[in-house]
């Protein structure tokens, strides 16, 4: 691990940290309330991913065309200036709904930045990196944040406050890379043409599809578990709910670990099983009622989703890295898995309306996730071919 890798993992674990502390506060402000609806918590997870729907025309060019470090100190600054919204009490659907402003604008500088400082060799064990410490900061922001907004949200939303701003002042230490000279070409019609062009190549088709697999079950699970856990498990505060999570984000953290050695860049068609494993097991979650049993399964859940999510971004940034440029290419995965996660979100809330239960939602999930990998096995995963990464600093303006 060179020096750079390891400031952008301090870096990356703060914000993380704080991504996650600040969404179980407003989970603790909204439990809070007894005014508040079934419906404002998946409100609330879906206004956040709007902003990457609908800003990724411009958010990945940007990434590609200013230095990567510069983006993160602003898109860290933004996220603050939402926190500080909420801490004075503005509604939170509009003060998080900025936050996922900044969440946006951050994704495609934090992963296009990597093979900027990482060979082909290494890249795939600096998503290792990157992704493990990610969700060691989703872990413990979960946990600790949850604790710190029940006891008082004001303190949680400082210390939030804080580590945003300390996330962007430590950011400054990384070498500032001077992007070729270009014109800034964005828009939705050249973002379109870029979309066509990535989807036109069956290795980006693969990886894009899963990760929209993924990260649509993910969005989806998380919210169908703080529906769930206090239904079948009697857990009713944020904290309880957030320590259930931390097993699905342990286990993503070993899973992510064993990936260079069990699914190489040559063996990307691997990831389908983990993903059918994953299915199975959020099958087999609904039907559990005690904790320990629950926390178990969450966790091999979590390994299953380490497996299958670090190929796919580390393929996705190679292929980007040699064609359209790594900004682009993160921004492009964020507004197709968004859309996927705002669908399916949309669908569970209109579910949660027609008075479906969270056991049967959650068997329903499972069997989606069966299905999709099937139907991605048999119509996109024999064409599949490794990425050839080359670390250079070609950006093309489309």
């Amino acid at each position: 691990m060179n020096k750079n890798i390891l400031i952008l993992l301090i870096v990356q674990f703060l914000s993380a940290f704080a991504d996650n502390a600040i969404l179980f506060t407003v989970i603790a402000i909204t439990l809070q309330s007894s005014m508040v609806s079934s419906w404002y918590i998946p409100a609330l997870q879906a206004i956040f991913l709007m902003a990457f729907v609908l800003l990724a025309p411009w958010v990945g060019a940007i990434a590609d065309r200013y230095p990567k470090p510069r983006i993160l100190v602003l898109a860290n600054l933004i996220k603050a200036t939402g926190a500080l919204l909420l801490f004075f009490a503005i509604e939170p659907l509009i003060a998080y709904g900025i936050i996922g402003v900044g969440a946006a604008l951050y994704s495609p500088a934090k992963y296009g930045i990597l093979p900027e400082y990482s060979q082909q060799q290494a890249l795939l064990k600096a998503n290792s990196w990157v992704e493990g410490s990610t969700i060691l900061a989703i872990l413990s922001g979960m946990v600790i944040g949850a604790k710190i907004a029940d006891h008082s949200t004001e303190q949680a939303l400082l210390t939030v406050l804080f580590l945003f701003i300390a996330s962007a002042a430590i950011t400054l230490l990384l070498p500032q890379k001077q992007p070729p000279k270009q014109t800034l070409k964005i828009g939705i019609a050249t973002f379109y043409r870029q979309f066509k062009a990535f989807l036109n190549h069956p290795t980006c088709r693969f990886a894009l599809i899963n990760a929209a697999i993924f990260w649509a079950t993910a969005a989806t699970l998380r919210v169908i578990l703080i529906a769930w856990a206090p239904l079948t498990l009697q857990l009713t505060s944020a904290t309880e709910i957030a320590e259930l999570t931390f097993f699905i984000a342990l286990g993503i953290i070993i899973g992510s670990s064993l990936v260079p050695q069990l699914i190489p860049f040559e063996k990307l068609r691997r990831i389908l099983i983990p993903a059918y494993l994953m299915g199975v097991l959020i099958i087999f979650l609904s039907l559990l009622s005690t904790l320990l049993p629950a926390r178990m399964t969450l966790l091999l859940i979590g390994l299953m989703g380490g497996l299958y999510i670090v190929p796919v971004n580390t393929s996705l940034q190679a292929l980007g890295h040699q064609g359209i440029g790594s900004g682009r290419a993160v921004a492009l995965q964020g507004f197709f898995q968004n859309i996927a996660m705002l669908c399916a979100i949309g669908l569970y809330t209109l579910s949660t309306s027609l008075s479906l239960s969270p056991n049967h939602a959650m068997i329903i999930l499972g069997c989606n996730i069966l299905l999709c990998t099937t139907l991605v096995f048999l119509n996109f995963a024999k064409n599949t071919t490794p990425p050839v990464y080359k670390n250079n600093s070609q950006n093309p303006n489309e």
